[in-house]
């Protein structure tokens, strides 16, 4: 049984650095924000009476998906050489959408926003008014 566990570990962090490059910090933080983000649209769609298998199983697709995008900017990354330009622009580019999401999600379970974060979300989805700058 020892022997089978260490495998899988080992498995795992070859699967891991292959996929991913290794592990970072950034993707400790994407997958904090991707399981927070996850927990508080389960809690929302409880609350709104929608949690059904089919969410469940669009939510974690999405994830996956997330991660996907993040294995192949790394593979692309090993193309131009040994720096992880593509795969931090990608897991910044999705730690900006979980953030989003999880402002939204809290927001709509009647946790309070402060206006300067409620301000930023509208100009990054584009909704501010004409006195924002770019």
């Amino acid at each position: 049984m020892d022997t089978i566990v260490k495998s899988i570990i080992a498995g795992g962090g070859a699967a891991t650095s292959f996929l991913f490059g290794g592990w970072s910090q950034l993707m400790t933080v994407l997958v904090v924000f991707m399981v927070i983000d996850f927990a508080s649209g389960l809690t929302l769609a409880g609350k709104e009476g929608r949690a059904t298998s089919w969410e469940l199983w669009v939510g974690v697709t999405r994830k996956i998906g997330t991660l996907a995008i993040v294995a192949v900017a790394h593979l692309l990354d090993t193309t131009i050489g040994d720096a992880h330009l593509i795969r931090d622009a990608a897991i910044f580019f999705y730690l900006a959408g979980e953030l989003l999401s999880l402002i939204e999600n809290t927001g709509r379970l009647g946790v309070p926003i402060p206006p300067v974060i409620k301000k930023a979300v509208e100009v990054l989805r584009g909704k501010g008014g004409k006195d924002d700058v770019a």
